[in-house]
């Protein structure tokens, strides 16, 4: 995932596919519950918007993102929440402007991002590439509340490749996030794409090993699913505890779906 080009690509791509669920919505429509508690559709954009807005600030005035930043240091259990309310108060026409507004700007700045550049985030410094990968992540992530709320069915695509990679990566900060001592031994992901093939991550010979399908695995790192309601295999006790705490996003850890919840 070191091309920014490629992920910038499938951002743009993942970005209207999510505008393609909301755009023709009714107002009325617009205020529907999603599965995030408290959160309707409207919310769900809102947050898209916000969080886009950040990343923007990050890459272009390091100074103001760090203003922000303290201001989630002051109010980590809410700050989230604050972000996406601001958002509602707009109309869903201005809503969904100013997040296809945002999203085009951050585009263009990513883009535009020297080779080796190095932003701030609420997590550990991102690369221009590493950035867009979690924003494919985070939008993935909401439109699938959003596709729940609908009820509609989205195919998954070889961009959750992006997901499952910063799902990966995020191993150790789920530990960390939690105050707990991450494992020293390397894991063996092993997931099946929805076009058949084999994503793998991490040595052959790892005794801790997961295997299972792609798109459950992504689900699970974005915590839109509860691990029981998965088809992934653990092997190994490190394997096992870690996919009920995996995390794929900066910030606390999130309360994550109860079993039987439908995804």
């Amino acid at each position: 995932m070191s091309d920014p080009a490629v992920v910038l690509d499938d951002l743009r791509e993942e970005s209207e596919e999510v505008d393609r669920l909301v755009r023709e919505l009714s107002d009325e429509r617009w205020a529907m519950p999603t599965p995030a508690p408290g959160w309707t559709i409207a919310h769900q954009v809102a947050h898209l918007a916000w969080t886009d807005r950040a990343a923007l600030l990050a890459v272009t005035d390091a100074e103001g993102f760090g203003a922000e930043a303290e201001k989630a240091l002051a109010a980590p259990g809410s700050f989230v929440d604050d972000g996406a309310a601001e958002g509602v108060t707009l109309s869903p026409a201005e809503l969904l402007g100013r997040w296809r507004v945002g999203r085009e700007r951050l585009w263009t700045a990513l883009s535009a991002a020297p080779p080796g550049a190095r932003f701030p985030w609420y997590g550990p410094p991102m690369s221009a590439a590493s950035m867009a990968t979690a924003r494919l992540m985070e939008t993935w992530a909401h439109g699938q509340d959003i596709a729940d709320a609908l009820r509609a069915v989205r195919a998954p695509t070889a961009r959750l490749r992006h997901v499952a990679w910063i799902g990966v990566r995020a191993r150790d900060y789920a530990y960390l996030v939690r105050g707990m001592t991450p494992p020293a031994v390397p894991f063996r992901i092993e997931l099946a794409g929805p076009d058949g093939d084999m994503w793998t991550y991490g040595p052959e010979s790892a005794a801790q090993r997961i295997t299972g399908p792609a798109l459950d695995f992504c689900l699970l790192v974005t915590q839109r699913v509860h691990r029981d309601d998965t088809a992934l295999t653990a092997d190994g006790a490190d394997a096992a505890h870690w996919l009920t705490i995996a995390q794929a996003f900066a910030g606390p850890p999130g309360a994550g779906r109860a079993s039987g919840e439908q995804a």
